[in-house]
């Protein structure tokens, strides 16, 4: 919000963002809807040659779960970490699950294949042919729903609401590994969610709309 008060500029990269802009009081004409850049970078990931990395590790696509666990709300909480594991290793009975692990991080989860950490274009690939994925990340929420793959967010919240309810991101009640691991089977076992019947977050060209917006200045 700091922030926001001392930038003259503010693009905005969805129609909720830009709402919440005004509710902050920052004057409208100082407010451009552009789309989020993170969709520009994931199309761009897309249009790249498609890695090894599925065949190096011997999964095949759509048979698999990706899970990315790395907040400090969870990473941080014994507690809910043990919650999480323990959700993770009951699921694995129904469908492999890898795990490029977090650095802070280096869980004993049996049943759940734990990965190095993969560079960008490895993890979109990992992203882009999972059944499911499982984060806490909030990019990986969205990427998650531009490479049209439905996702469980391991939070009790989400920055990305509109995800919630168009249906292709759920929220995983965080109180027992019993309901988290409900809440994945739930979303392997429903049909995936229709299409959004307008673009949540742009055309994938917002950094070139921002770069028109500033050059005209």
């Amino acid at each position: 919000v700091l922030t926001d008060h001392l930038s003259a500029w503010l693009f905005a990269p969805t129609e909720a963002a830009r709402v919440n802009l005004l509710r902050e009081g920052r004057p409208a004409a100082s407010i451009r809807l552009v789309g989020d850049v993170l969709y520009d970078a994931t199309r761009f990931a897309a249009d790249r040659p498609v890695t090894n990395l599925l065949a190096e590790l011997g999964l095949e696509p759509g048979q698999y779960i990706l899970a990315t666990i790395h907040r400090a709300e969870n990473a941080e909480h014994p507690e809910r970490m043990s919650r999480i594991l323990e959700a993770l290793q009951v699921v694995a009975h129904d469908m492999p699950i890898v795990w490029p692990v977090h650095p802070r991080l280096r869980p004993i989860a049996p049943g759940v294949r734990l990965l190095d950490p993969v560079g960008y274009f490895d993890m979109q690939t990992l992203e882009k042919h999972a059944r499911l994925i499982c984060t806490d990340s909030g990019g990986v929420q969205k990427e998650a729903f531009f490479h049209r793959v439905p996702c469980v967010t391991l939070r009790d919240e989400t920055e990305w609401e509109e995800l919630i309810k168009i249906g292709w991101n759920r929220l995983a009640p965080m109180e027992s590994a019993a309901t988290i691991a409900t809440a994945i089977r739930a979303a392997l076992e429903e049909p995936r969610p229709a299409e959004p019947s307008q673009a949540l977050y742009g055309g994938g060209d917002a950094g070139r709309r921002i770069v028109e917006i500033l050059a005209g200045t």
